[in-house]
């Protein structure tokens, strides 16, 4: 071309999750079945929307009003609604005009980082959701920064560590609260929350807390949301309904505004990102609609509540089945749908493997995907798949020296559960004895 295409952060976009499914497909058309636990879409491991919710959207495509575009913040009777359950937890308080909907919360992070110029910085907890990660680093031109999940201490954050970044790096200028977290499962307590507030008002910061997962939580956690904590410092939370409706497929997701007078940089980023929504006219307006049509209805707490005790169970099935192996960093999960498993230390090694019967997939895995210079998870996460069928991420591409592998709680089949992990178990001893 007659000039350079991409900027330097392009490299920076990359998306292990779904990357894996390229590798799945292509041992799939071997013959190969395949358990997919790469993704948190609860649709595809058979969550179904329950027949009550569906005849409230029914109702709606029926309106002829629905078809039409809605206020480029979002529908306003949705804000109204929104801003008054945040209101009601008695911190932040704010308006419908504090409130603008996106298509899906990986519209709003996009956003967010476009308009934050490229020296400024907002460093986020590793290991790291790839959507925020591989998006704040594009914007940047340069790989993430992050603040170490630790663990040992139940994957909570290394506040010294988060101190100590945000201190000697004065082109941060926010903090990243991911609460329930992906990839961990960890749910944020309270105290750490203030103390992160703490650290943001000292150093004049601006807080982003990704809310996705705040009513996803079990084994007695609790959530707090960013509201409930920020006192006067600036922040967005990010929320939507993909997972816990469940309705991924809706594109729906909204930032709330907090403290917006208390800063005048903050005020016009809030300011920017409401104008560039005014430039796509909206966001998709059919779920925004139902949005104040199921959350009050009184059966979508005890649906809520259900099936996050489902949840829970399947989290200490889970347990039960890899929390005793000693090469092993096992954390019970409380929040949202995930388990990342660590490796501890030394017991993965570079000529490690596992017998994968299709002589054609053995092929293709060690002579085209196992390379000399992979990441050592990468490596098992590969031999994993190609002889168990099991598809899962490895924990080095999320933004993380750490290594090991997240999966999903979200196997509806008890049965096939079972069968998924303890597979997962047993070729975990094959490779470590490999």
């Amino acid at each position: 071309m007659r000039q350079i295409l991409l900027r330097e952060g392009a490299k920076e976009l990359t998306y292990e999750i779904r990357g894996i499914v390229k590798k799945a497909e292509q041992i799939s058309k071997l013959g190969q079945q395949i358990y997919w636990e790469n993704i948190g879409d609860p649709i595809q491991k058979h969550n179904k929307m329950p027949n009550w919710m569906k005849d409230i959207i029914i109702d709606l495509l029926r309106d002829n009003n629905t078809y039409g575009y809605c206020h480029s913040k979002g529908v306003l009777e949705t804000r109204e609604f929104l801003a008054n359950e945040t209101n009601q937890l008695g911190g932040a308080q704010i308006t419908a005009d504090d409130i603008l909907f996106f298509n899906g919360l990986g519209d709003a992070i996009s956003k967010l980082y476009q308009f934050i110029i490229p020296t400024s910085r907002v460093i986020g907890p590793s290991p790291a959701y790839s959507t925020h990660s591989s998006a704040e680093a594009a914007h940047a031109n340069h790989h993430p920064i992050t603040y170490k999940l630790d663990p040992d201490n139940n994957w909570y954050p290394d506040l010294e560590d988060l101190y100590l970044k945000v201190k000697y790096n004065p082109n941060i200028v926010s903090i990243l609260i991911i609460n329930p977290d992906n990839p961990t499962g960890m749910v944020y307590p309270k105290e750490i929350l203030e103390k992160i507030v703490a650290i943001a008002k000292e150093f004049d910061l601006f807080l982003v807390s990704d809310e996705i997962y705040t009513n996803i939580t079990y084994n007695g956690a609790e959530s707090h949301p960013l509201a409930t904590v920020i006192g006067d410092v600036p922040g967005i939370a990010m929320k939507g309904i993909s997972k816990e409706l469940p309705w991924p497929g809706a594109r729906c997701g909204w930032i709330e505004y907090y403290n917006r007078d208390k800063d005048s940089e903050f005020d016009k980023l809030c300011n920017t990102l409401d104008d560039a929504k005014m430039i796509e006219v909206c966001s998709t307006k059919l779920p925004q609609l139902a949005i104040p049509r199921i959350f009050p209805d009184p059966r979508y707490k005890t649906y809520r509540k259900e099936l996050n005790e489902t949840i829970g169970k399947r989290s200490k099935v889970i347990a039960d089945i890899l929390g005793e192996i000693p090469q092993l960093k096992f954390n019970h999960t409380n929040g949202a749908f995930y388990n990342t498993i660590i490796f501890e230390e030394g017991v993965l090694k570079p000529h490690q493997k596992l017998k994968i019967a299709n002589p054609e997939i053995a092929e293709l895995v060690e002579s085209k995907w196992i390379t000399n210079d992979m990441a050592l998870d990468k490596r098992f996460v590969y031999y994993l798949l190609a002889a168990k069928g099991v598809c899962v991420v490895p924990i080095s591409s999320f933004c993380s020296d750490l290594q090991g592998f997240r999966v999903t709680l979200l196997e509806e089949d008890e049965d096939l559960l079972h069968e998924i992990f303890t597979n997962i178990k047993d070729a975990l001893i094959e490779y470590f004895e490999s």
